[in-house]
C-alpha cells in the first residue's frame, strides 16, 4: 500500500477528535523538536506559523454557527488563538521561549484524547 492510499484510509477511519489530536501531536513534536535544536530564523518561523495555522483554522471553525461545541468552549478556544498568536511574535522576535506554545498544545491534546 503506497503512503498515499494509507493516508487516505486513515483520514476516512479517523473522527474529527482523532484528526485534531494527530495533527496537534504533528504540531507539538514539531515545536519539541525545533526547542530541542535550537533553531532559528526561517526554519523556527515555520513551525511557529505551522503552529499559528493549526490554531487559526480551530478558531474558524468555532466562529462558524454549525460548530456544535458548546458557546463558551467556543470562545475559550478562540481566546486561545489569540494568545497563540500574539505569543508566537514573542517567540519569532524575541526568543521568548517555545515552552508556553507546547505546554497549551499537550493540554488540548490532553482533552481530546479524555474526550475520545
Amino acid at each position: 500500500m503506497t503512503l498515499r492510499a494509507y493516508q487516505n484510509t486513515q483520514r476516512i477511519t479517523e473522527d474529527p477528535r482523532q484528526t485534531e489530536y494527530r495533527l496537534f501531536g504533528q504540531v507539538t513534536g514539531a515545536l519539541i523538536d525545533a526547542q530541542k535544536s535550537g533553531k532559528s530564523g526561517g526554519p523556527l518561523a515555520e513551525t511557529i506559523d505551522w503552529n499559528r495555522q493549526l490554531w487559526r483554522t480551530l478558531a474558524a471553525d468555532c466562529l462558524d454557527d454549525r460548530n456544535q461545541l458548546p458557546q463558551d468552549l467556543r470562545a475559550k478556544i478562540v481566546s486561545l488563538s489569540l494568545w497563540v498568536s500574539k505569543y508566537s511574535k514573542e517567540v519569532t522576535r524575541q526568543g521568548a521561549s517555545l515552552d508556553p506554545l507546547i505546554d497549551v498544545n499537550r493540554t488540548i491534546m490532553q482533552g481530546l484524547q479524555g474526550a475520545a
